[in-house]
């Protein structure tokens, strides 16, 4: 998962400063881990330790209360209600990496995917846009093509994915829905040649750039089956201590097998 952390710290600058190019630095001075590296860190603890994924979320929230998480998500964390909110914003599809690299039967990961969704974002988008993102990663973990993953998504989850991000680039905008950035995503991953490829088309899209950056990453590293050591080590640089040492852990137990 920590493709999927990577992208959301390279992609945490332009997310209120669009760019629309693949020219850029990857780390720059104000480069953050977001609420995407908080609460994918968060799913991978509840994977771990066989938490509930309600009371992860809850738990780092408190930990990292400005990591610059979603108005009814902060709501949500601060209350004392357990009870989701009907969200189909892409929080669901941002967090859910560390399930594709987890499970290692189709059905496990769409259950899981689904629950680590429904804690918050209970409506069927948002169901969908977490179970296709973990649902790419695990076929991506089993040696799929590009083109079957493409297809699988397409006939499973109805997401279009034919047009180019040519296309998409230059009228697409601040889209923080899954239906409108996990395409996107996708898309980002299937004309990628390799990991970093990946992030910079990912970025050069503009939109919600941490986020979709986070979800490509995730794939792209179940594809090419690494994060380049200098992306790894700055990222893991950059996490506090607490976080980077759930990361490891996950990777030490999940990705090295």
């Amino acid at each position: 998962m920590l493709g999927a952390i990577a992208g959301d710290i390279i992609g945490s600058v332009y997310e209120w400063n669009n760019i629309k190019t693949t020219e850029f630095p990857l780390f720059q001075k104000h480069s953050r881990f977001t609420d995407d590296s908080v609460l994918s860190v968060a799913v991978a603890d509840s994977i771990l330790n066989d938490k509930s994924f309600a009371e992860s979320y809850k738990h780092y929230y408190a930990l990292y209360p400005t990591a610059g998480y979603g108005g009814r998500f902060t709501q949500w964390a601060c209350s004392d209600s357990y009870e989701p909110y009907n969200s189909f914003g892409n929080g669901s599809a941002m967090r859910v990496a560390s399930i594709g690299f987890a499970c290692n039967q189709w059905e496990k990961v769409l259950l899981l995917a689904q629950e680590s969704a429904i804690a918050t974002h209970n409506h069927p988008e948002g169901i969908k846009g977490a179970q296709a993102v973990a649902g790419a990663i695990f076929l991506a973990r089993q040696g799929e093509s590009k083109r079957s993953i493409k297809k699988f998504i397409q006939k499973n989850f109805h997401y279009d994915l034919n047009q180019s991000l040519d296309k998409i680039r230059p009228h697409y905008k601040f889209d923080v829905t899954c239906q409108g950035s996990v395409p996107q995503a996708i898309r980002a991953f299937l004309e990628s040649k390799n990991y970093e490829d990946a992030i910079r088309k990912a970025v050069s899209i503009g939109g919600d750039s941490d986020t979709i950056a986070c979800i490509s990453g995730g794939i792209a590293q179940a594809f090419y089956g690494e994060v380049p050591p200098a992306i790894s080590k700055q990222s893991l640089a950059i996490l506090d201590k607490r976080l980077r040492n759930i990361v490891q852990t996950f990777n030490q137990t999940f990705c090295l097998k």
